[in-house]
């Protein structure tokens, strides 16, 4: 297994967080990973985010989004998806992949219902119209590949 280590961009380009995950895949335009949780226990939309809960990773090359799929490090069991918005994902070199952010998110519970959230910050970005409707055009997709 190959360790990867991901980088969070903003919109100028500037590194917002950095973490080391496991490359379990390549598939032509996806790649996947699984990072452990490395942030203190946190309470998000109802379920316990703990340190070490697997982050299942899927990152895409051509879409606009990326979803972390959560488990509970003790058994395994499945929390919910976490989905940004955000510029397809950028092989920088073999073993560092990034992504620019839009600050658009979506969550995704266990029994199916979704939350948009950072509506704000999106707004308050200055984005291209056409980068703009990109990412939004992501969160229908999301939304739609979800709800079936």
């Amino acid at each position: 297994m190959t360790p990867i280590t991901v980088i969070k961009r903003s919109l100028q380009g500037a590194e917002l967080g950095r973490y080391t995950g496991t490359l379990t895949r390549r598939d032509g335009n996806t790649i996947h990973l699984e990072a452990p949780f490395n942030g203190e226990d946190v309470e998000f939309m109802g379920v316990t985010i703990k340190r070490g809960d697997p982050f299942i990773e899927t990152y895409y090359t051509d879409r606009w989004y990326n979803i972390f799929e959560i488990h509970d490090r003790e058994n395994n069991a499945l929390k919910g998806w976490y989905c940004n918005i955000g510029k397809p994902a950028v092989m920088e070199a073999d073993n560092v992949l990034s992504y620019v952010d839009l600050a658009l998110d979506l969550w995704v519970a266990v029994d199916g219902a979704q939350t948009i959230l950072d509506e704000e910050e999106f707004a308050a970005l200055n984005l291209d119209p056409a980068t703009r409707d990109r990412a939004l055009s992501a969160l229908e997709e999301l939304q739609a590949n979800f709800a079936r």
